[in-house]
């Protein structure tokens, strides 16, 4: 089990990760000729940020500087059809919800309640992109499949 700190560095780290790739799908997106599409991604876009913001706060509260955003962060080669920015959406709150199941195991009282949240939030959240619901979201090895 890792540390509280240890936990909230990691998914400061996928926070990070998860605004750089929704804003840049953003761009990939239109509100005119999809706008289910660019609302879903602008919500996770906004979400992810202050999920981000928190967890900087949460980290600078035990009096240690936060781990800081790399420059830019692997995308897949084509994001040229609405199928394609789905699916990278789809990913990268996967990516949340194993990250915030991890930050779950190593948190107590509000700070695992938060976590909680977050988690639940990047499930559905996954599911609004075409994921696939799963018995215990972010545990791969409890997985249905």
């Amino acid at each position: 089990m890792t540390s509280t700190l240890e936990a909230l560095q990691t998914t400061l780290a996928g926070e990070h990760a998860a605004v750089w790739v929704f804003g840049t799908l953003g761009g990939q997106t239109s509100a005119a000729d999809q706008p289910g599409l660019f609302a879903a991604v602008t919500r996770s876009y906004v979400v992810h940020r202050s999920r981000r913001d928190q967890l900087i706060r949460a980290v600078r509260d035990l009096g240690v500087e936060p781990v800081a955003s790399a420059v830019a962060y692997a995308l897949p080669n084509d994001l040229a059809t609405p199928a394609r920015v789905t699916a990278a959406a789809r990913e990268t709150e996967h990516r949340a919800v194993a990250g915030y199941a991890d930050l779950v195991a190593s948190t107590y009282a509000d700070q695992r309640e938060w976590a909680i949240e977050a988690l639940t939030d990047s499930a559905v959240r996954e599911l609004g992109f075409r994921g696939s619901p799963e018995i215990f979201p972010g545990i791969a090895e409890l997985t249905d499949r």
